[in-house]
C-alpha cells in the first residue's frame, strides 16, 4: 500500500477543506460532517449516515442500538479481521463464528442456518476484500427467522451486488475509514448507514453520551464521533472513490492478464457483483515460501489474515460451525495479499507478476 499517489492528487482541495475547518472552528459535529454524512448515506442508497470514531465503534454502537447484550449470541464469518468479533463481545453478547463456502470468502449459507439459535439477536456478514457477500442467502435466512442484518463494509466502499450498493441492504451497514481503506481518512473514522430513522436517531444519542439537548442526556451513551476535520478531507476523497476503485479494478485485470500456470489461486468476480479490490487476495499452497521469495526481490506483500479468528487469544473456545471453521482455517495458510492500489503502475504490476513467474519457475524447474 501506497498512498503518495492518491494524495498528492487530492492535495490542494484537502488543504482547502482543513482550512474551511480551521476558519469555522466547528471540529465536534460540524457542518462538513453533516455535509459528509447525506453525501455518504446518499453514495450508499439509503436514508441516514451517522459518523463515528471508527468502524469498530461504528459495529458495536450499532449492535448497542438493537438492543444484543449479555446472553445474546451474533454470527459473523469466522475469516473477518478481529474487529468485528471485538464488536460483538464488547457488548457482552457472544460471537458465533461460520465457516466460509468452498468457492470464496462468503459465509457458507447452510452453515449460517446451522448456526442460527434462539439466542441469535444479529447476523454480521462481511463484504470482504472490497467483493460483496453473498447478501441476498443471508437475508433469507435472517428473515426466515426475524433476525437483523448488519452489513459489514468496511473493505467494500463502492461496491455494488446485483445493481445495489453495499450497505443498502440490511438493516444497517458500517464502515471504516481508517487511512488504508479505500474510502480512507487522514486517520480512525467509521460511519453507520441504515434508512431507519429510528436506528439512527438512537445511533446519534448513542455517539454523543446520549445527549439529546445539552446537559439533557437520555441514555447510557458513548463519545465516539467522527470529527469534523475527518469528515471533510472524506468529502473531498469521496468525489474521487469511483475513479479510484476503476484504477484498483484495471489493477486487478491485469494481474489477471500477467499471472497464471504459476500455482496460484486468483480472486473471483461473480457475474452480480462489482468487486473494488480493497485487497488482492491470491493463494497459494507454499504462501510463506512466496512471500518470502518476493521480500528478496524487493516485493512486500501483506496477509489478510494469517490467523483464523478462533484460534486468536481472546477467541479461542467460542462456538464455530461446522467446528473448527475447517474452510477458513486452512485459507488463513494459504492466502497472500499483493501490491494493489490507486497509482500503482502497469510496471509495477507486471514487476511483481515477473517476481512470482520466477519464483514459480525455480520452483518447477521451469527455464
Amino acid at each position: 500500500m501506497d498512498l503518495s499517489a492518491q494524495h498528492e492528487s487530492v492535495r490542494s482541495h484537502v488543504l482547502e477543506a482543513l482550512a474551511r475547518v480551521l476558519d469555522s472552528n466547528q471540529f465536534i459535529l460540524g457542518d462538513e460532517l453533516t455535509a459528509f454524512e447525506s453525501e455518504f448515506a446518499r453514495a450508499c442508497g439509503v436514508k441516514h449516515c451517522v459518523g463515528v470514531g471508527n468502524g469498530t465503534e461504528a459495529l458495536h454502537l450499532t449492535l448497542r442500538a438493537l438492543g444484543v447484550g449479555p446472553g445474546d449470541e451474533v454470527i459473523t464469518a469466522a475469516n473477518t479481521f478481529i474487529a468485528t468479533a471485538l464488536a460483538i463481545a464488547h457488548t457482552g453478547a457472544a460471537p458465533v463464528l461460520v465457516d466460509v463456502s468452498s468457492d470464496g470468502y462468503a459465509m457458507d449459507p447452510e452453515a449460517l442456518e446451522d448456526a442460527v439459535t434462539p439466542r441469535t439477536a444479529a447476523i454480521i456478514p462481511v463484504h470482504l476484500y472490497g467483493h460483496p457477500t453473498n447478501i441476498t442467502e443471508v437475508l433469507a435466512v435472517a428473515e426466515a427467522h426475524g433476525i437483523p442484518v448488519i452489513e459489514d463494509a468496511s473493505q467494500a466502499h463502492g461496491a455494488h451486488y446485483r445493481g445495489r450498493p453495499v450497505g443498502s441492504f440490511g438493516r444497517a451497514a458500517c464502515f471504516s475509514f481508517y487511512p488504508g481503506k479505500n474510502l480512507g481518512a487522514l486517520g480512525d473514522g467509521g460511519a453507520v448507514v441504515t434508512s431507519d430513522p429510528e436506528l439512527a436517531d438512537r445511533l446519534r444519542l448513542l455517539r454523543h453520551f446520549g445527549q439529546a439537548a445539552k446537559n439533557s442526556h437520555e441514555i447510557l451513551g458513548y463519545n465516539s464521533r467522527l470529527d469534523t476535520l475527518q469528515a471533510a478531507v472524506l468529502r473531498v476523497k469521496l468525489r474521487k472513490l469511483d475513479e479510484w476503485n476503476g484504477q484498483r479494478r484495471e489493477s486487478a485485470a491485469l494481474y489477471r492478464e500477467y499471472l497464471g500456470g504459476n500455482g496460484l489461486v486468483l480472486p473471483e468476480e461473480r457475474v452480480d457483483c462489482h468487486h473494488v479490490y480493497h485487497l488482492y487476495v491470491v493463494e497459494h499452497e507454499d504462501r510463506d515460501g512466496l512471500s518470502s521469495a518476493l521480500a528478496q526481490r524487493s516485493v512486500f506483500c501483506g496477509i489478510h489474515y494469517p490467523t483464523a479468528l478462533h484460534e486468536q487469544a481472546p477467541f479461542r473456545g467460542v462456538r464455530t460451525v461446522p467446528e473448527g471453521a475447517p474452510t477458513a482455517t486452512a485459507r488463513s495458510r494459504r492466502i497472500l495479499s499483493l501490491p494493489l492500489y490507486p497509482g500503482i503502475s502497469r510496471d509495477q504490476v507486471e514487476f511483481v507478476s515477473d517476481r512470482i513467474d520466477d519464483w514459480a519457475g525455480v520452483r518447477t524447474g521451469v527455464d
